[in-house]
């Protein structure tokens, strides 16, 4: 005995006859089927007699009046209908959805600069599908409004609406150049009063704090450089500027090449939880979006971070 194969493929008309068939229901004539569909009467008639056919039903009562929809015909208009609009629209999107393949992110500017675009060729390289819209700026973006994936955010986390990512492991350390600290005796905080700390208005734990925390009294320092953006002062401290109390994670790349290094060779670090990819919880299940974050996470484990 045979068995019934539930995987059996449904029967599927042209769908050539189906737009045909739906046109002549809707106007009631053949010709004006065939005029809008820009084709002969001869050929809609032969399309509408194949999908009969096919069904194996009459779906038109023919007369001298033009024709009308049988009792099946009706009904199997009614399905047919919501489906080809389905069709029609999922086509559309498609077509015109000029970002579908495209990913696009806001970050925090320093982060935007120092650390993903650094990296971008090599998600090219694995991913080279997808292509990337990046912004950067320190605007308060909607993701809806400004047509945004995913946002890399500085700062506190206080967005209780979104799915907040957290990159874990930063900390704001003293850095400077190997030139810079040449001959230079800094053993202890209490030190580094004596030289250029050039300070960032940005970090989230400011020189003040930082050598409060480390029992440096007195610490009235003048600053002679002070910048808005943390990529301003690590570069200053790349070129032998001074010293920068900045993040581990934005100055990942100069460490790594030797353009900066720690200033004490103990643990002077203070830990902060300052950057963030943040997004909409709608948008965790697009694909794209899985991707990306997938990558990063790659990316910032091979340096110890996490998130």
């Amino acid at each position: 005995m045979t068995k019934a194969n539930p995987k059996k493929a449904l029967p599927i008309p042209s769908l050539r006859n189906i737009q045909t068939f739906i046109e002549v229901a809707n106007t009631g004539s053949i010709n004006q089927a065939a005029d809008f569909l820009n084709i002969t009467a001869s050929a809609v008639s032969h399309q509408v007699s194949s999908l009969e056919q096919f069904i194996g039903k009459k779906l038109f009562i023919r007369s001298g009046k033009g024709v009308s929809l049988t009792p099946i015909g009706e009904k199997y208009l009614k399905e047919v209908s919501g489906a080809v609009s389905v069709i029609g629209r999922a086509t559309d999107q498609v077509i015109n959805d000029i970002h579908h393949e495209h990913l696009r992110i806001h970050s925090a500017p320093s982060f935007g600069l120092l650390w993903l675009i650094q990296r971008l060729n090599k998600f090219r390289q694995e991913y080279p599908d997808l292509k990337i819209s990046l912004t950067c700026s320190y605007e308060n973006l909607q993701f809806s409004r400004d047509n945004l994936d995913i946002d890399v955010r500085h700062g506190l986390p206080e967005w209780p609406t979104l799915n907040v990512k957290t990159i874990k492991n930063e900390k704001l350390i003293p850095f400077a150049s190997r030139d810079y600290l040449a001959g230079k005796a800094i053993k202890v905080p209490a030190d580094l009063l004596q030289y250029e700390l050039i300070h960032s208005d940005s970090t989230l734990v400011n020189w003040n704090t930082w050598l409060a925390w480390y029992g440096v009294e007195h610490h009235n320092k003048n600053y002679y450089f002070s910048f808005d953006r943390s990529y301003m002062s690590i570069e200053a401290a790349r070129m032998g500027m001074g010293i920068i109390l900045e993040s581990n994670l934005l100055a990942d790349d100069y460490l790594r090449q030797h353009n900066l290094v720690p200033v004490f060779n103990d643990d002077r670090s203070m830990a902060v939880a300052a950057h963030h990819f943040v997004l909409p919880h709608v948008n965790e299940q697009k694909e794209k979006v899985k991707v990306f974050l997938a990558w990063v996470e790659k990316e910032l484990s091979a340096s110890g971070f996490a998130m």
